[in-house]
């Protein structure tokens, strides 16, 4: 059996209760070496072989697991935040369904959580927006035309950026070509919940600059949109005159 875990966005307590079980069970870890906090390896049990996939090609980490399930041990492959969040992890579930592997996921506390929760922010505010683009800009692998940055920032929604750190100067001229402003509130959290966390705050404008004055160039995430400002409506759940399935609202 595989196991996909999400190890959560950094911090060591931030892994699920389900999630650091399977870990202390597991036989065989092969663990996203760039990005997974190496501290969660220190709950592998003695004798558990460990593979860094960092330094593998999707071939080398199927044959581990393959190896593995023919010798009749548990697997782990232990991705950073949640694995369905830029996890590469449909690929390798495709090549065990081909192997007839068993294998489940394990949800994890993304890094765009980890990032709010740092920021003490929430993403979708009454009248500000009530939507969440995840995305990332197109370096090196492209992203589908219909959904790159300038079209992305027409919805004016909050965008929340991946694997885009080393592109702050196209994430700026492609958000304010597609309509945010160039005042719009930016937060840059690099290693969301990590002891070497660090926050820059700035907005659309300035934030390649920002960037490379603090040397953000990998392993953060770039949030953008007024949610990140301090105007909002109150949400109408708790408004003492709305009324809901459970309680009857106050006339005014």
């Amino acid at each position: 059996m595989v196991h996909f875990v999400g190890a959560g966005p950094g911090a060591v307590d931030l892994i699920t209760v389900r999630g650091l079980a399977l870990l202390k069970e597991a036989d065989v870890i092969v663990y996203a070496g760039s990005l997974v906090n190496p501290e969660l390896l220190k709950a592998a049990k003695e004798g558990c072989k460990i593979y860094n996939s960092a330094y593998m090609n999707l071939e080398e980490v199927i044959h581990v697991m393959e190896e593995a399930e023919r010798m009749g041990l548990m697997t782990v492959r232990l991705h950073t935040g949640d694995p369905a969040i830029y996890g590469a992890i449909r690929e390798q579930m495709d090549e065990l369904e081909k192997r007839e592997i068993a294998y489940d996921v394990c949800p994890g506390v993304s890094s765009l959580f980890g990032a709010a929760a740092s920021l003490g922010v929430e993403y979708t505010l009454p009248e500000v927006s009530q939507s969440v683009i995840i995305s990332r800009a197109e370096g090196k692998t492209p992203v589908p035309r219909k959904e790159n940055l300038r079209e992305l920032a027409s919805h004016q929604a909050t965008m929340i950026l991946f694997l885009s750190s080393s592109l702050a100067k196209k994430v700026k001229k492609e958000l304010i070509e597609g309509g945010y402003r160039e005042d719009t509130p930016v937060a840059v959290v690099y290693k969301a919940t990590w002891p070497e966390e660090k926050i820059l705050r700035t907005t659309l404008q300035y934030l390649p600059e920002e960037m490379e004055k603090e040397k953000i160039t990998k392993t953060a995430l770039i949030i953008v949109g007024q949610v990140l400002g301090d105007t909002y409506a109150k949400s109408k759940l708790y408004d003492s005159c709305f009324t809901t399935e459970f309680r009857k609202g106050k006339e005014v």
